[in-house]
C-alpha cells in the first residue's frame, strides 16, 4: 500500500547511527567490497572470494541488521552496500559476470528492505502487545484497588451465584465466611441476584439497594458483581417527607372541616336570620313601595348569600361523604355540577358496596373533585364522566373529559402551574397507589387513580404514628 511505503521510507530515513554495533556492520560490507577490489585487480593468485560470492555474502550483514535494527538498519546497509558496488558494474572496460552482479545487488538491496519490514512489523506488533498487556494489567490493578477501597459492600459472583470474591466492606457486612456462599442466601429472600436487581434490601438495620453489573472475561473474572449501595439515610429522608406530606394533607383536611362547620355554624345561620328579618318588615303596612321593594331586594341578597356560604362549607367538607359514604359524596357533587356549569355529569359506580376506610374515601373524593373542577375551569368541556370500580383490592377512580386537552409536559408529565394535578398525584401516593394522567390537544383528558383498599404496612405504621399534639396523623 502506499501509505506502508511511505512509512517504511520515513523509517529507513533514520538508520541507528548512534550504535557501535551498526558501524561495525557498515565496516564489514565494506571490507567485502575490499576483498572484491582485490581480487578483480590482484596479481594472479588465489582469491579472497569466489566469483559470484561477494554479494551472496553481503547478505550476512544485511540480514544481521534486518534482525537487529529492522528496516532503519538494513535499509541503509543495502544502500551502503549498492554505492560501494556501483562503481564495480560501471566499470568502463566490464568484467566477466556483470549482468550476475546486478541481480545479486537486487537480490541484496530486496532482502534488505523485505525482511527488514517484516521484522520491523512484527517488532511494532511485539510492542503493541506488550502496550496491551501492560494496559490490561493496570486496569486490573486499578480495578482491584477500587475494589478494595470502595465503601458499599460487594460481591463478585461466579456462573453458580455463588460468592468467589468480596471487598473488606462486604466483609464486614457478611462476615469471612461470606466466601462460597450462594448469593440467594444473603439477600434476605431465596431470590436470584437477578430478580433482586434495583430492589432494596434490610441487612444487619441498614437498607440496601442491589445494583447487579455483569462481568466478561476481559475483566479477569466472569460471571457477575453484586453491588450493595446504602440507602438508609435516602429512605429515611422519603420516610421523613412522606410523613410531612401525609401531615400536611391532614391538618389541611382539619382546617377544611372546621371551616365548614363555623360556616355553617355562625355566617351561614346569620345570614338566613337576616333574611328572615327582611321579609319581615318588607312585609310591614304602610311601607313605601319603594322601600318595600328594597328590603325584598336585600332579602333576595341575603339569601343568595347563603347559598354561597352553603355551597362553600359543602366543597371544603361535603357531609354526605362522613354520613353516607363516596358514592353518594360524589353522586352529590356531580349533580351540583350538572346544576352549577351546565355540563352532562354522569357517575357509574362498580363493585363498590358498604363503606370504605375514611382516608381512602377522602383521597378518592379529593381526586375526583380535583380533577371535576379542573375540567370545569380548563376544559371547556361538555360532559364529563365518572367511574368508581373496585376488585377487591383496589379502587380504581376514572375521570374523563370531552374537552380541549393539553400537552403534559415537565416532571411526571404536568406542566408548569398544574399544582392541583401534583395535589392529587400525591394524595394517591400517599394512599400507597398511583394516577395516571392521558391528555393530548383537541381528544380531552383522563385522569385515573388505582388506591389499595388494605394499607401497607409502611403506610399503616405512618398512619398511627403521634403527632405533637397527640393526634393520630392519618393520610
Amino acid at each position: 500500500m502506499p501509505t506502508d511505503l511511505g512509512a517504511a521510507l520515513r523509517r529507513a530515513a533514520h538508520p541507528p547511527v548512534r550504535d557501535a554495533r551498526f558501524w561495525v556492520v557498515q565496516v564489514m560490507v565494506l571490507l567485502i567490497a575490499g576483498a572484491h577490489v582485490s581480487d578483480l585487480f590482484g596479481d594472479a593468485g588465489p582469491k579472497f572470494l569466489p566469483d559470484g560470492l561477494p554479494l551472496t555474502v553481503l547478505i550476512v550483514p544485511v540480514g544481521y541488521a534486518a534482525l537487529r535494527y529492522g528496516l532503519t538498519g538494513s535499509a541503509a546497509t543495502g544502500i551502503w552496500a549498492t554505492l560501494l558496488w556501483l562503481p564495480f558494474i560501471a566499470m568502463p572496460d566490464g568484467h566477466d559476470g556483470v549482468l550476475t552482479d546486478v541481480l545479486d545487488l537486487a537480490v541484496v538491496d530486496l532482502v534488505a528492505f523485505v525482511a527488514g519490514h517484516r521484522i520491523e512489523q512484527e517488532r511494532l506488533a511485539h510492542r503493541r502487545a506488550q502496550k496491551a498487556t501492560t494496559d490490561r494489567l493496570a486496569m486490573v490493578t486499578l480495578y482491584q484497588q477500587l475494589f478494595r477501597a470502595n465503601h458499599a459492600p460487594i460481591l463478585v459472583l461466579d456462573e453458580d451465584h455463588r460468592v468467589a470474591d468480596a471487598n473488606p466492606a462486604a466483609l464486614v457486612l457478611f462476615g469471612p465466611a461470606v466466601i462460597g456462599q450462594a448469593a440467594r442466601s444473603l439477600l434476605g429472600a431465596a431470590l436470584a441476584p437477578a430478580a433482586r436487581a434495583g430492589q432494596v434490601v434490610s441487612l444487619d438495620g441498614r437498607d440496601y439497594r442491589v445494583n447487579l453489573v455483569s462481568l466478561t472475561a476481559e475483566q479477569s473474572v466472569a460471571g457477575q458483581q453484586v453491588v450493595l449501595e446504602d440507602v438508609t439515610e435516602e429512605r429515611s429522608e422519603g420516610r421523613r417527607a412522606s410523613e410531612y406530606a401525609a401531615l400536611v394533607v391532614r391538618t389541611e383536611e382539619e382546617q377544611r372541616q372546621r371551616l365548614a362547620r363555623e360556616l355553617h355554624d355562625e355566617p351561614l345561620q346569620l345570614f338566613l336570620h337576616l333574611a328572615r328579618r327582611l321579609r319581615g318588615l318588607a312585609r310591614t303596612t304602610g311601607l313605601p313601595s319603594s322601600v318595600g321593594e328594597g328590603l325584598d331586594e336585600a332579602c333576595h341578597q341575603a339569601l343568595a348569600a347563603a347559598t354561597r356560604l352553603r355551597s362553600v362549607a359543602r366543597d371544603l367538607r361535603p357531609p354526605a361523604l362522613d354520613e353516607l359514604g363516596l358514592a353518594a359524596a360524589l353522586s352529590s357533587l356531580m349533580a351540583d355540577v350538572e346544576d352549577e356549569e351546565g355540563l352532562v355529569a354522569e357517575l357509574q359506580v362498580h363493585n363498590v358496596a358498604g363503606r370504605l376506610r375514611p382516608e381512602v374515601e377522602l383521597g378518592a373524593f379529593r381526586i375526583v373533585q380535583e380533577a371535576v373542577r379542573n375540567t370545569v375551569r380548563h376544559a371547556g368541556a361538555s360532559r364529563v364522566d365518572v367511574v368508581l370500580a373496585g376488585d377487591g383490592d383496589h379502587l380504581s377512580v376514572s375521570v374523563t373529559d370531552d374537552g380541549a386537552g393539553f400537552a403534559p409536559t415537565g416532571t411526571g408529565g404536568v406542566g408548569a402551574g398544574h399544582f392541583g394535578i401534583l395535589g392529587m398525584r400525591e394524595r394517591a401516593r400517599l394512599l400507597g397507589g398511583q394516577l395516571e394522567l392521558r391528555s393530548a390537544p383537541g381528544e380531552g383528558t383522563v385522569v385515573q387513580a388505582c388506591i389499595p383498599l388494605v394499607m401497607p404496612p409502611a403506610l399503616s405504621e405512618r398512619a398511627v404514628a403521634p403527632t405533637q399534639s397527640g393526634a393520630a396523623l392519618a393520610v
